[in-house]
């Protein structure tokens, strides 16, 4: 066995019977035998706005630098180093930030420092902190292979260990955006063929935007819900209405199946309030686009770095949650993509955010920013990442703002 593969194997062995706590001291005995002068874990926060060492906070450590504000106490940094690897780093100018927002391994001038990605799929985690006397070809091929396996490690604890949540946070969530979170899927999905991803804002206070997607059997399942208020009440509508639709969903029925059945649950159980939503399906061998519209805001079709005018506006059917189910059932509407096709979903908090002196970002100006950003090269993750980030420095979300970018690419 090669000296890679059983450090490796010892690492993942080691892992079974430990806490998020223990994970970044066995990356970095890993890293160690590997060649490596150490290996440091960093984690994007929900927003990603920064990336925060997977360390316990020591307990004279200040309150957590909120995105975008400067640490007054601190003196400045570099763009490619923070000023010590327990402190979190921003994004946005630095070096660590590259890595992240490219999905590329990146070298500090000096070759000593190295930012490796780590990806869960296609679901970008975080970075991994390398330090060596120099990088070769063959170490950095083991530093991905450490970051791969650190990544593992990172998103087994996720669900249930406190550590990797609080380093993934900036400041308190209210109770219903913990709910939506718990209920929501991971934020990037995809193949070979197909990516699908979603931004939730205002990540901390979320209310009644939802989203949700999945693949099984060659289809990408879709859904972005929008309930009415911004409550506990909001939340547990769009929770109640995922559960609906999974549950139909994997029992074999139809997008209107879906519908009904989101709308017959929510007036039995939560009469007062009512849901907009889009339910869609992708063949992704095909590139048939099949969906509904209750009441939402018709999704818009790029192709070659421009809208396609129209092409998705159909008439609505009425908001879920009438107690309508046994009224016609929603029409289903299809497109046959092209290669290379994005479809944007989104609510209208997006659309509706204002800037200081009224105006609304609008539709225009959303498709500005996406095609804007896809036309730099950033892959759909990152685009909404950079609309999200705009949205913040020069609007004021009214509402909850919830954003979905899929995007077919048969290879």
């Amino acid at each position: 066995m090669r000296n890679e593969d059983a450090v490796l194997s010892a690492l993942l062995a080691s892992s079974n019977r430990v806490t998020a706590a223990d994970i970044p001291a066995l990356i970095d005995e890993a890293g160690r035998k590997l060649g490596l002068s150490g290996a440091q874990v960093y984690l994007a926060d929900l927003q990603q706005a920064r990336l925060t060492p997977l360390v316990h906070p020591a307990p004279e450590t200040p309150s957590p630098i909120e995105p975008n504000e400067p640490n007054e106490t601190s003196k400045p940094i570099g763009p490619s180093e923070p000023s010590e690897p327990s402190e979190p780093i921003q994004i946005e100018g630095s070096m660590a930030g590259l890595a992240y927002r490219t999905q590329r391994t990146q070298r500090s001038r000096d070759d000593c420092t190295a930012w490796v990605p780590m990806i869960d799929g296609v679901e970008r985690v975080g970075v991994l902190r390398v330090t060596a006397p120099c990088f070769e070809d063959a170490l950095l091929e083991s530093c991905a292979a450490l970051s791969g396996l650190a990544t593992l490690l990172v998103m087994a604890k996720a669900s249930h260990d406190e550590l990797v949540v609080d380093r993934t946070r900036s400041r308190t969530m209210t109770t219903q955006a913990e709910l939506l979170w718990a209920f929501v899927p991971p934020r990037t999905i995809g193949t070979d063929d197909v990516t699908s991803t979603a931004i939730l804002e205002p990540a901390y206070e979320a209310g009644g935007d939802a989203f949700d997607h999945s693949l099984g059997d060659g289809v990408l399942h879709l859904a972005l819900l929008d309930a009415m208020g911004h409550d506990l009440a909001s939340g547990g509508a769009s929770a109640v209405a995922l559960g609906a639709s999974r549950a139909t969903r994997r029992a074999g029925g139809t997008l209107a199946d879906i519908a009904t059945t989101i709308d017959t649950t929510l007036s039995e159980w939560i009469p007062d309030r009512l849901l907009t939503a889009v339910i869609a399906r992708l063949d992704i061998a095909t590139g048939q686009f099949t969906w509904i519209n209750c009441g939402h805001p018709p999704p818009l079709l790029i192709r070659e770095g421009h809208v396609v005018p129209q092409a998705m506006e159909f008439p609505a059917y009425l908001p879920l949650g009438l107690g309508l189910g046994q009224a016609a059932a929603p029409d289903e509407h299809h497109i046959r993509l092209q290669p290379g096709d994005r479809v944007l979903l989104y609510s209208d908090g997006v659309t509706e955010a204002r800037t200081s002196d009224g105006s609304l970002f609008g539709e225009q100006r959303l498709a500005d920013s996406v095609i804007r950003s896809m036309a730099s090269g950033n892959a759909p993750p990152e685009t909404l990442r950079r609309l999200v980030r705009n949205l913040h420095e020069h609007h004021r979300l009214h509402d909850d703002a919830t954003i979905m970018l899929v995007r077919w690419h048969p290879h």
